[in-house]
C-alpha cells in the first residue's frame, strides 16, 4: 500500500523550502500526493541554481552556455577530428538553421572551423580552433570545480546512488529525444533527395 504524503514527511527530517511547501500543500489539499514535488523540485531549484554557477562559470572564459555546449561536443570528439554539422545537430537536439547559425557566429570568433573531410570533400567538418580548444577547457576545468562544491555535502557512495537514480529518471526522456531527431533527420534528407529530383 503506497504510504500517503503526510507518512512520508513523518519519517524523513527535511528542512528546505521544499518540506515546507510539500507539508502545506498536504495539508490544504490531503486529497492529491504532493510527494513528488519532494524529489522534483527539489531537482528543479538545484538545476536552476546550477545553471546561475554555469553562465557565471562560462561567463568569465568569455562563453555563453551554448557556445560552450558546441565546443564540449567537438571537444570530446578529439583534437585531430571534427564533426559534422549534422552530428552537432543531433547530438545538441537543435534545428538545422539553428545548428548553422551557431557555427557561423562561432567562426565569426575565431573559435571553430570549417573544412572538407579528407575522406569525403563533399562532408563539411566543424573543428576547434586552438582559441576554442583553450577557452572551453578553460570553462570546463571552472565548471567542474563548481559541480565538486555543489556536490560536496554526498560521499562518493551517495554520489553514485543519486547518479543511477537520475539515470532511470533521464532515459525514457532521451531515449524519446533521439527518436524525435532521427524523424527529423530521415524528414529532411528525404526533403533533399526530392528536391535534387526536380
Amino acid at each position: 500500500m503506497k504510504a500517503s504524503p503526510s507518512a512520508i514527511l513523518s519519517r524523513v527530517q527535511f528542512t528546505d523550502e521544499v518540506a515546507g511547501i510539500v507539508a502545506a500543500w498536504s495539508k490544504e489539499r490531503p486529497d492529491l500526493d504532493s510527494s513528488p514535488m519532494l524529489v522534483l523540485s527539489r531537482i528543479s531549484r538545484l538545476a536552476r541554481r546550477l545553471d546561475l554557477e554555469r553562465r557565471k562559470a562560462f561567463a568569465d572564459h568569455g562563453l555563453e552556455p551554448w557556445e560552450f555546449d558546441v565546443l564540449s561536443s567537438l571537444r570530446r570528439a578529439g583534437r585531430m577530428s571534427g564533426l559534422t554539422p549534422g552530428a552537432l545537430m543531433a547530438e545538441l537536439l537543435v534545428s538545422s538553421g539553428t545548428m548553422t547559425n551557431r557555427i557561423d557566429r562561432l567562426e565569426s570568433k575565431g573559435l571553430v572551423s570549417r573544412s572538407p573531410s579528407p575522406e569525403d570533400r563533399r562532408v563539411v567538418l566543424v573543428t576547434l580552433s586552438d582559441s576554442g580548444r583553450e577557452r572551453v577547457d578553460g570553462a570546463l576545468a571552472a565548471l567542474l570545480a563548481c559541480e565538486e562544491a555543489i556536490l560536496a555535502p554526498l560521499h562518493e557512495d551517495a554520489r553514485h546512488q543519486l547518479a543511477s537514480l537520475l539515470t532511470s529518471l533521464l532515459l525514457p526522456f532521451e531515449a524519446h529525444a533521439a527518436s524525435e531527431t532521427r524523424a527529423a533527420t530521415e524528414t529532411h534528407a528525404g526533403a533533399r533527395k526530392n528536391e535534387r529530383k526536380l
